[in-house]
């Protein structure tokens, strides 16, 4: 699997409409077959600090890049960005979330 970490400094007026600025973008992309998460949280500590954590299937994160949506979605957020966003994207073993072994509930 395709596994991201996305990290978006947003300009502090769009820091509070920023999950609405990428609403569209983000319902489509999980709609994606090959999609298998793509989740937004916001720093504790930055408020201008978005991360996404994103997760395809080795077939699936071509066609993500590739597709309308992705295109719409990144026009849509470049006015609301101060800076490129920093990415991790590495292909990993796996197909999902797995116990975390050192915290056991």
């Amino acid at each position: 699997m395709y596994f991201i970490v996305v990290k978006f400094q947003v300009k502090p007026e769009s820091a509070e409409t920023w999950p609405a600025i990428v609403a569209d973008f983000t319902a489509a992309t999980r709609a994606e077959p090959g999609n298998l998460w793509f989740d937004w949280s916001r720093s504790v500590e930055d408020p201008n600090e978005y991360v996404l954590v994103e997760a395809f299937t080795d077939d699936g994160a071509g066609p993500h890049v590739s597709s309308d949506h992705f295109a719409k979605g990144l026009q849509a957020m470049r006015p609301h960005l101060v800076s490129t966003p920093k990415i991790v994207s590495r292909q990993v073993d796996g197909d999902g979330w797995g116990e975390m072994g050192e915290l056991q509930i």
